[in-house]
């Protein structure tokens, strides 16, 4: 397992609210030695992916289950975009009924319900994968100051699941992003959708981290499963 880090500082304005998520997308089609023609994209959000694609490919799918997210998406004969849920088997049944040359996720395999379905799934599509999920270190510093445990798996936990249906390759990254202040990393926080919709903490208890985080940066934590 190789575990680097990178620094990025960026003001807060609407390009940055994915900003890790981009850089995770850019590693991931670094992984990529061939030009697939027939692309699979599983949580496809507003088609960040797609957009990043700098071949010439023959079809590309993009799977989400927001709505709003898919009217995002880049749109052509060559893009297909399907309302689905990678939770959900009968998508995989449907997309059994293709053929991928190769199957990428950015940043969304960290909500699906069990993990281990959804690998056992995109084992039965018999394609080289691609896939980039965020792990329980990201916001540890956040997380710890809080007293509030993380939603996400472990980096281990999510290592050991792929071993059991990918020969792949499982790399580590962590990422840092520095903000201006405490209030704009909350409201990068709020938009980026890294934390998952999740409010827990009440407002004194908001406000209270407000005050203590030690900070000036969020932590990133980013599993990398690659097949050569």
């Amino acid at each position: 397992m190789k575990i680097s880090s990178e620094f990025s500082k960026h003001a807060l304005d609407y390009n940055t609210y994915n900003v890790i998520q981009n850089k995770v997308i850019e590693k991931l089609l670094s992984t990529v030695k061939h030009k697939p023609k027939n692309i699979l994209d599983l949580g496809c959000g507003s088609g960040s992916v797609c957009k990043a694609i700098d071949w010439d490919y023959e079809h590309f799918t993009g799977v989400d289950f927001a709505p709003g997210m898919l009217e995002l998406h880049p749109k052509s004969k060559k893009i297909e975009s399907v309302y689905g849920d990678f939770n959900d088997e009968a998508l995989f049944d449907n997309l059994l009924t293709y053929k991928y040359d190769y199957i990428f996720s950015a940043s969304a395999l960290q909500w699906a319900n069990s993990l281990e379905s959804v690998f056992a799934s995109i084992k039965q599509l018999n394609a080289p994968v691609a896939l980039a999920i965020f792990t329980s270190n990201t916001f540890r510093t956040l997380n710890e100051t809080a007293s509030i445990s993380s939603l996400l798996r472990s980096a281990d936990e999510v290592n050991e699941l792929q071993k059991k249906y990918f020969n792949a390759d499982f790399e580590i990254l962590n990422y840092k992003l520095e903000f201006e202040s405490t209030r704009d990393m909350f409201k990068y926080i709020k938009k980026s959708g890294v934390s998952g919709a999740r409010k827990i903490l009440s407002y004194k208890e908001s406000k209270k981290l407000l005050n203590e985080y030690p900070l000036n940066y969020l932590e990133f934590e980013v599993a990398f499963i690659y097949t050569r």
